[in-house]
């Protein structure tokens, strides 16, 4: 006699590693390096301090 199957463990088990493969899709198709936060939060810091060494100093 063949073991009962829980079907709704099966129907999650199917759906989780739905979601993990789009997941994994969208890591490869959105996703950024490490390399390229740093650059990008370093290229956004340089351009702050670049803007605050040019204002003006004002008289009180």
């Amino acid at each position: 006699m063949a073991e009962p199957v829980n079907l709704n463990r099966f129907r999650k088990e199917k759906a989780r590693a739905a979601k993990k493969a789009r997941a994994d899709e969208n890591a490869v198709k959105f996703g950024r390096t490490k390399g390229e936060k740093l650059r990008d939060a370093q290229s956004s810091e340089k351009s702050v301090r670049q803007l605050d060494g040019h204002k003006r100093d004002t008289p009180e």
